[in-house]
């Protein structure tokens, strides 16, 4: 049961924010919930992990592409405008979570923060649940990967590291630009690229293992900043990288067109033309195994210069175990063609 917050707190307010600027004009409503269960078990092959906590419905970083957005319909409310200002927040998250961890039969895979919307979006500032649930992560040595675009995950280093010298932890930073002006315009209320790569260096000179996401690959708009993402990442202490095309659900698709034709008018059909180039004349491939990847000539240069950079800079790219020796091969995750582990690839 969902109960809307008449006056929901202000993370603007706090010296914790993750936004360093204005905040936006939308009006937030904020909906607390004591959720039933916290963990969910992951069964697609394009989801390389299996087990993912998320501690909010909904994002207020806003990001045009966001394959979560379809998700928020389940609750009444629209993929569009209501995904970033209508928020469910699930206060009773750590409670479930330190009663997963001492059941008897778990077994300590590692846990995703978060498989959908963002753990360390602004009202976390206010709330502190992804906090909560890494302190309980911390009493029970649980291993953990973070993925985020939040520069807030740097308020929890301190938790961090200390998990990091009891079990494996890993924290991506989603950082799909280069640039901070090309990023606010697509991800308008997420931390500017240029702080993701601060908190990658923070993080990593805590000695948290870390990585970078380009995520979404966006044909025609971020495909040459591949090498000097990969670049400055490493340069902050990264040790892994992965990339995932661009993935457009029937509802996110004209959030984005609306996006990209409002910001990057110039761009619009190069970009849905080299989408359509890499999934077989459509925009959007909904079977699993094809939803995030790429076919064709385009796709296979892109993955090689990912490659290539990877290889170059010393970054260790999602990897697949060889079908024909069991041999580890560097190169970007096909989810496809390699068998799921019990942990995933990405945060083992």
């Amino acid at each position: 049961m969902q109960r809307p917050v008449s006056n929901p707190p202000n993370p603007w307010s706090s010296t914790e924010v993750q936004w360093l600027g204005e905040p936006p004009q939308a009006q937030l409503a904020v909906y607390e919930e004591r959720a039933k269960s916290i963990l969910a078990q992951n069964d697609s092959p394009d989801v390389p992990f299996r087990w993912s906590l998320n501690p909010y419905r909904g994002c207020q970083h806003a990001c045009a592409y966001c394959y979560a957005r379809p998700t928020h319909q389940y609750l009444g409310f629209g993929a569009g405008t209501d995904f970033d200002t209508r928020i469910v927040v699930k206060t009773n998250a750590a409670e479930l979570l330190r009663a997963r961890l001492g059941k008897r039969g778990w077994k300590r895979e590692a846990i995703a923060f978060s498989g959908a919307t963002d753990c360390y979006q602004p009202l976390e500032a206010s709330y502190g649940i992804t906090r909560a649930c890494l302190e309980a992560c911390l009493e029970f040595s649980q291993p953990v990967g973070v993925i985020t675009k939040g520069a807030l995950v740097r308020r929890d280093i301190d938790v961090l590291a200390k998990l990091a010298r009891r079990a494996p932890v890993k924290v991506f930073l989603s950082i799909p630009f280069a640039e901070d002006d090309l990023g606010r315009a697509i991800e308008p209320w997420g931390s500017a690229p240029s702080t993701r790569f601060s908190t990658l260096r923070a993080l990593s000179a805590a000695g948290i293992e870390t990585g970078v996401a380009i995520a979404p690959l966006i044909p025609g708009l971020n495909d040459a900043d591949v090498a000097t993402i990969l670049t400055r990442a490493r340069e902050a202490g990264a040790s892994h990288a992965f990339l995932m095309l661009l993935r457009l659900p029937a509802e996110v698709l004209p959030v984005f067109e609306e996006r990209v034709r409002a910001v990057v008018p110039g761009r619009a059909e190069k970009i849905f033309n080299a989408l359509r180039e890499m999934k077989g004349g459509v925009l959007n491939r909904s079977e699993f195994g094809e939803r995030m990847r790429g076919a064709g000539p385009r796709w296979d240069a892109l993955l090689r210069l990912f490659e290539i950079q990877c290889t170059r800079l010393g970054l260790r790219a999602a990897r697949r175990d060889d079908a024909g020796d069991g041999a580890q091969e560097l190169r970007p995750l096909h989810p496809a063609e390699s068998p799921r582990p019990a942990q995933g690839q990405l945060f083992d």
